[in-house]
């Protein structure tokens, strides 16, 4: 769907196509809703002005995404905002019609990883650029490159570092781990993504007492650590159970943490 049309056609002159000039999210469905909806229209919203990008409404999204969508029991939302045709060059043109995409995609046929998830470090780093820094833009080569490392099914995520070698994320996901009782998550400032699951397993840690912090973390001290979950917007927690050589057990907060996530999005849909 392209700006509330049945189409795939798209102008060939698009700055998205282009550039990368645009934003994008993916949402879950469920039972036919855009679970965690206003979370995404949040962070696209911010999106939007870092891009200087005149803001979508997020009601005519909805209804959108309602339209596309919502006949479907589980199902992948993604969404594209893009700056729309411009002439040859970087510089946007004075008058910005923004499209709006929207792609339908079946629920991923995710393995049972209750008892862990399979992690390896990515040779590709991230680059960092303030400005930039949590916008879900659509500039990914980083994570096409750092996915295209491994082709074994047995291995389920890629760990990718800064420049300095500090972890910042996943391919695709946000990463915790926990020492003692206390969570940590990679610090964002320079680079990574602000997930909207990782927004709500902060918020979730700290109504259950649980203390969170961003921090810094080495590949070597993160293989040391207790526990180690990652999180996205249709994972919601993944346990790690192998990384660097060392094998982990789905601990007590990320279990806590885990089901408790669980019953809250079922009763948010």
């Amino acid at each position: 769907m392209i700006n509330g049309e049945m189409t795939e056609q798209l102008a060939a002159t698009d700055r998205g196509l282009h550039y990368g000039d645009g934003l994008f999210e993916t949402v879950a469905i469920i039972n036919g809703r855009p679970r965690l909806w206003s979370h995404h229209m949040e962070r696209l919203q911010h999106g939007c002005a870092v891009l200087q990008l005149p803001p979508p409404d997020p009601q005519q999204l909805h209804a959108e995404a309602l339209t596309l969508c919502g006949d479907a029991e589980r199902a992948v939302l993604k969404l594209l905002l893009t700056r729309g045709s411009g002439g040859r060059g970087y510089r946007p043109p004075p008058t910005v019609t923004p499209q709006r995409l929207l792609f339908r995609y079946p629920w991923p046929d995710y393995p049972d990883l209750s008892q862990g998830a399979c992690l390896r470090l990515c040779q590709m780093p991230l680059t960092g650029n303030p400005r930039l820094a949590g916008v879900k833009h659509l500039n990914r080569l980083e994570q096409v490159m750092a996915r295209a490392e491994w082709e074994d099914p047995a291995i389920h995520e890629g760990v990718m570092c800064d420049l300095e070698g500090w972890v910042r994320e996943g391919t695709m996901s946000n990463l915790f781990w926990v020492e003692g009782e206390r969570l940590y998550t990679p610090d964002l400032s320079r680079c990574g993504v602000h997930g909207v699951m990782r927004g709500q397993v902060m918020a979730l840690a700290k109504e259950m007492g649980i203390g969170v912090a961003s921090g810094e973390i080495t590949p070597q001290a993160l293989a040391q650590v207790d526990e180690i979950f990652l999180t996205n917007s249709l994972i919601g927690i993944w346990p790690v159970g192998h990384f660097a050589g060392r094998d982990f057990s789905p601990g007590e907060v990320t279990r806590n943490l885990r089901s408790m996530l669980q019953m809250r999005l079922e009763v948010a849909g």
